[in-house]
């Protein structure tokens, strides 16, 4: 059955470019489908025409009837005031409606009213709320709560005052407890946590409907889609697998049309060649052979069917040193066979007062800090029976050449209240 059909779909935000020009697909019921594209590409606007959030120009957008979609967004928006447990109860509200019809038609029933009509509307009600769970909403909340990492304090907060992880979390919580037919998932993953994922995975392998989703993690849509739709130059790609063989895949197609268009564009350098020297001899004096020349020129022009293949351009990034510098970054020397002199450093010295004797090594391998540290001894007990007090020894820290010290305070504050983010990095 199919669920969401669009045909000849247009939609564009300015008047020299449309975004999507004539997309064309059907997802069948019960599909795992993953809608990739680049960025600017028209994933997020298609689902928002989806779901009725925008219009779109021409074309034809269909939902089977009687399914109910659900939208993940990556700003969700709720009214003032709400917490976060409204925000989670709110996914209940049909089933509300449908308990203040029953507690109105056991009314009536109780008032005398034994119509066969308030019986079998009040006994398909009855049905079907047991079926959505309606008498064990709490249980359902707290799985999801539970699952997406929505501890209890939380529940309790404002949704507003929530940070946009927190908040993507709550409203994927909430749809999950919507009884929803067609999920929308824009970016699920953003902002969960390990444990979250694989609880929204397992979740999605259990869920009856059909599924939908934009995403950027890769190994995300390798466990939970089973075919990809491309949208590419406003039209739409398909490939009947997941990510990973939708990645290689696409990187066969591409091959397969270069060489197509390798092939084409040298039999047209050919053909160009060969009606060059055709209008040459006709220049020497043959006029007829200007009209096999011409001939040709159309015959070329009829060839030019392939357009040259593209790869999207991928970010190259190396990070290395102009010098090797080695291992160490911090030295300690002096300290004699049997101390531990990384323990004993901060024992003696603590933390901070080492931070700032590194921070000032502006000269490595000069001017070493120099450190009275304490001897530990094996023999504590010989010791302390002697009376002999722990020895002192000297030892000294260097910084590994060519490195920069810098410290970050938890509580770094911007010199000046008006200087901008940029300014002070």
């Amino acid at each position: 059955m199919i669920e969401i059909s669009v045909t000849g779909l247009q939609k564009s935000f300015d008047l020299e470019k449309k975004i999507l020009d004539g997309l064309t697909f059907q997802i069948n019921s019960g599909e795992r489908v993953g809608l990739l594209g680049k960025n600017g590409a028209g994933k997020t606007t298609l689902f928002r025409i989806l779901t009725g959030g925008i219009d779109y120009d021409a074309g034809e957008v269909a939902i089977a009837s009687d399914r109910r979609v659900g939208l993940i967004s990556q700003i969700p928006v709720y009214p003032a005031g709400y917490t976060v447990e409204d925000v989670l109860q709110s996914a209940f509200e049909r089933m509300r409606r449908m308990a203040d019809e029953m507690e109105r038609l056991s009314a009536q029933m109780a008032n005398g009213d034994e119509s066969e009509e308030t019986l079998r509307r009040y006994g398909e009600l009855s049905a079907r709320f047991e079926g959505l769970g309606g008498y064990d909403t709490a249980t359902a909340v707290n799985k999801v709560a539970n699952g997406l990492s929505i501890p209890a304090d939380m529940r309790t907060r404002l949704f507003d005052t929530l940070s946009g992880g927190e908040k993507t979390r709550v409203n994927l919580g909430r749809l999950i407890l919507e009884d929803t037919d067609i999920l929308l998932l824009d970016e699920p993953t953003n902002h969960l946590d390990l444990h979250a994922i694989e609880w929204l995975e397992e979740y999605l392998a259990s869920f009856k409907g059909t599924v939908v989703a934009i995403s950027h993690d890769r190994y995300f849509l390798d466990r939970t889609i089973t075919r990809v739709i491309e949208i590419l130059d406003g039209h739409a790609e398909f490939y009947n697998g997941n990510y990973s063989f939708y990645a290689v895949e696409k990187e066969r197609r591409y091959l397969e049309k270069m060489r197509q268009y390798e092939k084409e564009q040298a039999k047209i350098r050919q053909l160009e060649a060969a009606a060059d020297k055709l209008h040459l001899w006709a220049f020497m004096g043959n006029d007829a052979l200007h009209k096999r020349a011409f001939s040709m020129e159309k015959r070329i022009e009829r060839m030019r069917t392939t357009d040259k293949p593209t790869r999207e351009k991928k970010m190259t990034a190396q990070f290395r040193s102009s010098e090797f510098l080695g291992d160490e970054v911090l030295a300690l020397e002096g300290a004699p066979p049997g101390l531990e002199p990384e323990q004993q450093v901060l024992d003696t010295l603590g933390a901070e007062e080492l931070t700032r004797m590194i921070l000032d090594l502006r000269e490595p391998y000069k001017t070493p800090c120099r450190l009275v540290l304490l001897e530990q001894h094996t023999m504590a007990e010989a010791a302390r029976l002697c009376g002999r007090p722990p020895k002192t020894v000297e030892a000294q820290v260097y910084r590994a050449k060519k490195m920069l010290a810098q410290q970050i305070l938890q509580n770094d504050r911007v010199p000046c209240e008006r200087r901008s983010v940029h300014g002070t990095v």
